[in-house]
């Protein structure tokens, strides 16, 4: 029989695949704490799915921020089963490593990997005391097939991998499950924020054809969630149909 976790905390979740993951989640009776930079967008979000919504503002590249989560949530949330580390970005991408700046590069990676690594570290001691727990991390296609344009991004993808990888070892046989998913082109907001113009986005998603929606990475999360304890999921490879 599977034992569902009740509360599960998703981080970039003001729109796109986090988005997706909290709609998604809140339908299968989870309570969500929607954790995003954006208050005005967190807000609209819990004024749609109500009570069973928590909006959180969290900085992931804030230590201060991720630091004192648990003690801003309601006592009756500070019990997270579930952690979706999905918050992450690639402003400046799609470009040569030269034609960056190393402070561009380098924030690629202080959000999609130390980020990332922050929050799961806030979490885990909770998991631990109560024996159960499942880290969910959403990685890319990208940390297995690396490609130009994108070195940053790759780096911080193959990152989230690797750290995927030795959690799983750290906590086997200790209660705690260690999922990634690993998505192909996914068609969000994202390639928007990445190239800064949104029609230069939206011609980049029309020229590769197929892509991936939103919902199609929320199901792949709930799929590794809702197999029985003695399942992990350990990789999940989402692509579209070519």
């Amino acid at each position: 029989m599977t034992s569902t976790p009740s509360i599960a905390l998703v981080t970039g979740a003001s729109s796109g695949i986090g988005e997706a993951i909290c709609r998604l989640l809140i339908s299968h009776q989870y309570k969500v704490i929607g954790a995003a930079r954006t208050k005005s967008k967190l807000q609209a979000l819990h004024e749609d799915l109500g009570s069973s919504f928590h909006p959180m503002v969290l900085d992931v590249t804030n230590a201060l921020s991720v630091s004192s989560l648990i003690e801003r949530l309601p006592e009756n949330l500070q019990g997270v089963d579930v952690l979706v580390n999905n918050a992450g970005h690639d402003i400046g991408g799609r470009r040569f490593f030269e034609e960056g700046t190393a402070r561009q590069w380098s924030e690629i990676i202080e959000t999609n990997v130390q980020g990332l690594m922050r929050v799961t570290h806030a979490m885990i001691d909770g998991m631990l005391a109560r024996g159960n727990g499942h880290v969910v991390n959403i990685g890319s296609i990208a940390g297995i097939k690396p490609y130009a344009t994108g070195t940053a991004y790759v780096t911080s993808k193959y990152a989230v991998h690797g750290f995927s990888e030795g959690l799983r070892l750290d906590y086997a046989g200790r209660g705690i499950r260690v999922s990634e998913i690993m998505p192909g082109l996914v068609r969000t907001g994202f390639a928007g924020q990445r190239l800064g113009d949104v029609e230069k986005a939206e011609v980049f998603y029309d020229s590769v054809g197929q892509s991936l929606s939103p919902e199609d990475v929320a199901r792949t999360v709930l799929f590794a969630l809702q197999q029985p304890k003695h399942v992990e999921i350990a990789q999940l490879v989402v692509l579209p149909v070519s």
